[in-house]
């Protein structure tokens, strides 16, 4: 995101569609009936309470690709490549329309429109979006560590990740899924990493060695040295 300080991972795809400045998404709840979307554990759609039928597993592919671009358009050849790959089925554009359709027809009106051959989620409320809270989480967490401020710094980062719901995009298929999966992962390493890393500076050495232990055991492959 644009203004997203250098301590704050960046997250893929992820842009604000002005440059006005705004205040974090989660400062403001959203409203009880606006939709609300998330891709940080099973891609969901919900309105208010409710939740939103969001189809088959290609379809939840779909909503999330258009959610993870966060109003910008993707062209129905980038879509088919996103959800098949290399080896689209022969009739995937018309699957496509057909996703596209079903979707349109359980959203709000004017959330998902065509343009330019392709499509867009726009028009979402502030707060919408899970992974966008996050993001704004983290960069808020970030800002409050480099004044110093610690313990706000680490209550938002537990906020930010206390919206994974397990797995991101679990269950979506589709080549550009499993990138985006891979990277939120990553990503969100990255703000556990920094928030241990806080709690040692704060002397809770105890709980921070204990939830290492677990966390290098279940991901070997990253490096934690500098804690």
């Amino acid at each position: 995101m644009d203004g997203v300080p250098d301590g704050v991972p960046r997250v893929p795809e992820q842009r604000r569609t002005d440059s006005s400045p705004k205040s974090p998404r989660s400062a403001e709840p959203v409203a009880s009936t606006t939709l609300r979307f998330s891709v940080l554990g099973p891609v969901r759609a919900s309105r208010g309470d409710e939740p939103i039928t969001t189809g088959s597993p290609q379809q939840r592919a779909l909503l999330a690709a258009l959610l993870l671009r966060e109003g910008r358009t993707a062209t129905a050849a980038e879509l088919i490549d996103a959800l098949w790959g290399e080896e689209p089925p022969s009739q995937a554009l018309a699957a496509l329309r057909t996703y596209a359709s079903r979707l349109r027809k359980v959203l709000d009106p004017g959330v998902l429109i065509s343009e330019s051959g392709g499509y867009a989620v726009r028009g979402l409320a502030e707060g919408a979006l899970d992974l966008a809270v996050a993001q704004d989480l983290a960069t808020e967490a970030e800002k409050a560590r480099s004044a110093g401020d610690l313990c706000h710094a680490r209550d938002t980062l537990r906020r930010s990740l206390a919206l994974w719901d397990g797995e991101s995009l679990a269950g979506v298929p589709g080549p550009y899924a499993e990138a985006q999966r891979v990277r939120l992962e990553e990503w969100r390493l990255q703000l556990v990493e920094s928030r241990l890393d806080m709690d040692l500076e704060q002397g809770c050495h105890a709980e921070a060695v204990s939830e290492l232990t677990a966390l290098t055991a279940d991901h070997p492959p990253v490096s934690y040295t500098h804690l």
